[in-house]
């Protein structure tokens, strides 16, 4: 924490901390008030989204939407695919834009610019508005606009649904609480980046920020299946009550989708709410790691550049391959996919067909199709079935009885044998049925119930600045720094929160300070966080600065003797900080920043 001291001489920074944690306490803030959720599951393989109008104190059973009746199919989810015209402008979202873009030919295709699987560019790395994706065509787009428009489909399309099945009563955005999921083991500023479009595409406005709730998936997960009847799991029958109803069960819930494996691990508590036993952690190996070693296969079948060269002229045929590949891949046995006519007469030009698979193990030419044997099927497997690391986690010190599979790549017969062959020595392992539909349902019931996951772990430490008195047994000569009240040291870390602790729901934590000079006008506090433990400076590796708010302290009357109360709320994936002037009561407050400038 920084405190500015000034008036119109002096401008310094500087902080005395006198007090620290006077409390810690659960606020039981109930930010919830409405009946009426929409929750939005934005996936980086299929997106949907579910509703409910049920009025409080009645059970939730939430509506789905089905997607794709108009070409003959009925889904839970629809493709996370959006199409743009050549100007940027916005034209389909899933089936109806995976299906224009297949149907595009040559130039038509290169012109358009089609994004799928776009959410995985949030993965891994701090974020800023200004970044941008490449389409399919190899143009960029700022990833702001390109989320925010396939929310806003998203949002509009379920109003939309709404409207139709109550009668053609109108409702708006803000008749809801929104609920948005997102990877646990994102980076803060991912998380942030997704309000930011959600705010953009309408789903909130200015003064309504707190009728969007950013939803962990696993989290959403396992709240549905904790109600779960047994019978509504496909493997290993727990053949017990639903989870909620046995207090002390410990599991792991992993979800396993396209771009991410995330993995948290909970604790059925008295009443049914949750504890999480174990900070969220995982990996970008999901489904579509299956996907890319497949395409690398397709690759060393056509060498001689075939499969760069088909890829680059007919990129929409390729997406109609991979789709139908995402559909196959959920069995395990030998598969056959149709060879379109294009690869076919690129291939031929170089040599007979049956050629190219000579040179390849596990596939074959089968009169106009490419035929992959089941064993060449589970090695395409491999690298993401040997990132699933749940063994650390089954040997710490818990009592862990179920792993759950959740998430659309949990359909896939071969990776709930592998989980199964790995863990069931130690634990049972339960899928419910259809898993895709597990994030989205829970979420809805999060909307209404944010309480029900108790408590969290603390993904970082998070801590502010200090400057208390100068030692010089303990402190850089460096830092050293002289006020009117004598030496001082600049720039200590002041842990606030630790990695991996235990944090409530809606936790607030209180903090007193007063200022270092008499004539002190205002104070500034800066925020950090860090997947370190302790750092001892601010600017030690691993630091980096998050947010900062600034609260005036006009009467200095009693100059030094005046205080300034900070309190920090931890509630859900979004941290808020507030700076109280005692003397004056003149607040400020601030929602901390985890996005770079630029």
């Amino acid at each position: 924490i920084k405190i500015t001291q000034s008036d119109t001489s002096i401008n310094v920074t500087q902080t005395e901390e006198v007090e620290v944690e006077v409390s810690s306490l659960i606020s039981p803030v109930s930010m919830m008030g409405d009946s009426f959720i929409i929750a939005i599951d934005f996936g980086t393989t299929y997106s949907g989204y579910s509703f409910s109008l049920t009025p409080r104190g009645k059970d939730i059973d939430p509506y789905l939407k089905c997607w794709g009746k108009e070409i003959g199919k009925e889904t839970p989810k629809t493709p996370t695919c959006i199409l743009f015209d050549e100007h940027g402008e916005f034209m389909k979202f899933g089936y109806e834009a995976q299906m224009a873009y297949v149907e595009m030919r040559g130039e038509n295709a290169r012109k358009h610019l089609y994004f799928e699987c776009f959410k995985m560019s949030l993965y891994g790395t701090k974020l800023n508005r200004d970044m941008k994706i490449k389409a399919a065509n190899g143009k960029s787009m700022k990833a702001l606009k390109v989320f925010t428009e396939a929310l806003r489909y998203l949002k509009e399309d379920a109003l939309e649904t709404i409207a139709a099945n109550t009668a053609g009563r109108k409702f708006s955005a803000s008749d809801f609480t929104w609920v948005l999921t997102v990877p646990a083991i994102w980076h803060p500023s991912a998380k942030q980046f997704m309000r930011e479009a959600a705010t953009q595409a309408g789903i909130v406005t200015k003064g309504t920020e707190n009728k969007l709730v950013i939803a962990l998936e696993p989290e959403a997960a396992s709240v549905w299946c904790k109600k779960l009847p047994a019978e509504g799991f496909i493997t290993q029958n727990h053949g017990g009550d639903s989870l909620e109803h046995s207090p002390g069960t410990q599991y792991i819930v992993v979800d396993c989708g396209g771009g991410t494996i995330d993995i948290t691990v909970h604790e059925v508590l008295d009443g049914g709410a949750l504890k999480e036993l174990h900070k969220a952690s995982g990996n970008d190996l999901g489904g579509q790691t299956v996907d890319k070693k497949f395409k690398e296969f397709l690759r060393e079948i056509f060498c001689h550049g075939v499969w760069d060269e088909y890829e680059s002229n007919y990129p929409s045929e390729v997406q109609r391959m991979m789709y139908e590949f995402t559909v196959l891949k959920q069995e395990d046995e030998d598969v056959q996919i149709i060879c379109p006519f294009n690869l076919g007469s690129l291939a031929q030009r170089r040599q007979e067909i049956e050629k190219f698979f000579e040179t390849v193990q596990g596939a074959s030419w089968n009169d106009g199709s490419i035929k992959i044997s089941k064993q060449k099927m589970r090695s395409f497997f491999d690298e993401s079935l040997n990132g699933i690391s749940l063994r650390e986690i089954l040997n710490k010190d818990l009592s862990v009885e179920f792993i759950l599979l959740v998430g659309g790549y949990a359909e896939s017969k071969i990776l709930r044998q592998h989980i199964i062959s790995q863990f069931s020595d130690q634990c049972k392992v339960l899928c419910p049925f259809r898993p895709q539909e597990a994030i989205v349902k829970g979420a809805v019931m999060f909307g209404r119930n944010p309480e029900v996951v108790a408590s969290r772990k603390s993904a970082f430490t998070y801590g502010t600045e200090i400057n208390p008195w100068f030692e010089e047994s303990r402190h850089k000569a460096e830092k050293k720094f002289r006020c009117t009240s004598g030496e001082r040291c600049l720039d200590i870390f002041k842990q606030l929160v630790e990695i991996d602790e235990d944090v409530g729901w809606d936790e607030s934590r209180e903090y007193i300070f007063r200022p270092v000079e008499a004539y002190q006008r205002s104070m500034m506090f800066t925020f950090f966080q860090t997947e370190r433990k302790n750092p001892f400076y601010v600017d030690d590796w691993g630091v980096e600065e998050i947010g900062l708010v600034t609260v005036e302290m006009p009467n200095t009357t009693r100059g030094m003797d005046r205080q300034v109360k900070l309190e920090i709320k931890f509630g859900f994936t979004e941290m808020t900080a507030t700076a109280t002037d005692m003397e004056t009561r003149s607040t400020a407050s601030v929602k901390l920043n985890f996005m770079t400038k630029s």
